[in-house]
């Protein structure tokens, strides 16, 4: 009688996770992305600021293959620049708010009673304030720059994560593993950090996977209105901000930023719900 291998909780839900066709997508495409955006301009001659006023709103050609901006400039090239520019900060300020609202929802859970209720009251004060307003004094008062801008995305982002890992610390906190460390004489810090927080992994990455398209829509926004990525530099904000005033005249200027834009929305929001599916534990059990 031969022993039956068990499986991990990742293993399977990676098992789970293949059988979703859109997530896959997702993936390959979000790798594709990845790819060309960290790699091709590494080696590749096209630049994001070289202008050539000769050849101002042409059209996609074997030259360029995506056309030019009114100032001359390779869209192929800005499109690249600007791609490597939005992913970084989606990831980097959703990285940011998972820190912040990971230990502060861990916390407030863990603790629980009056420190819980004060430390919640404040996440419903920092929820009452719209967050353009808060990035805009941010910006106004520390002066525009790239990692300012990632940061200010991040920590008003942080919000929904701390009540989600807050409602798992909650729920966790007094079952038996929990009550096994306090046994043996382990310090708070200790279990939050050893035995709470990696049980919240599963939600945490969920939630990261859909925090990152809408930290990219939060750029692409704050870079329309002027206060994102400042020139010569671009991302996809500004991309679309451009094409938009001459979109009469060179509609291609509009339409490849958007369409980059659409499918990194929707390949992250396809790997959001292929994640929450394969790891809920009730589907285990299908």
């Amino acid at each position: 009688m031969s022993d039956e291998k068990g499986t991990s909780l990742w293993a399977d839900a990676w098992f789970r996770l293949k059988k979703n066709k859109l997530a896959l997508a997702g993936i390959l495409f979000l790798i594709f992305e990845m790819v060309v955006f960290f790699l091709l301009p590494l080696v590749s001659s096209l630049g994001y600021e070289t202008q050539n006023l000769e050849m101002t709103l042409t059209a996609p050609s074997l030259q360029h293959w995506l056309g030019t901006d009114s100032l001359g400039r390779d869209l192929l090239g800005r499109l690249l620049y600007g791609g490597r520019i939005s992913l970084t900060v989606g990831l980097m300020a959703s990285l940011v708010s998972a820190m912040v609202g990971v230990i502060y929802g861990s916390i407030s859970g863990f603790l629980g009673g009056k420190t819980d209720n004060v430390l919640m009251r404040i996440v419903d004060v920092f929820y009452a304030i719209p967050f353009i307003f808060l990035v805009i004094i941010l910006m106004v008062y520390f002066g525009r720059n790239f990692i300012l801008l990632f940061v200010a995305l991040g920590l008003t982002q942080w919000l929904t994560m701390a009540r989600i890992v807050r409602g798992q610390v909650l729920s966790l906190r007094h079952k038996e593993f929990v009550e096994a460390a306090k046994s043996l004489g382990l310090q708070q810090r200790k279990i939050i950090l050893s035995h709470l927080i990696p049980n919240t992994l599963g939600a945490v990455i969920v939630y990261l996977t859909l925090t990152v398209p809408a930290v990219i829509l939060e750029e692409a926004f704050l870079s329309y209105l002027g206060l994102g990525v400042q020139a010569p530099m671009a991302s996809w904000g500004t991309l679309i901000k451009d094409g938009v005033d001459v979109m009469d005249q060179a509609p291609w200027l509009l339409f490849f930023p958007s369409l980059f834009l659409s499918a990194t929305l929707f390949s992250l929001n396809f790997l959001g719900d292929g994640l929450r599916d394969a790891l809920d534990p009730k589907g285990a059990r299908d």
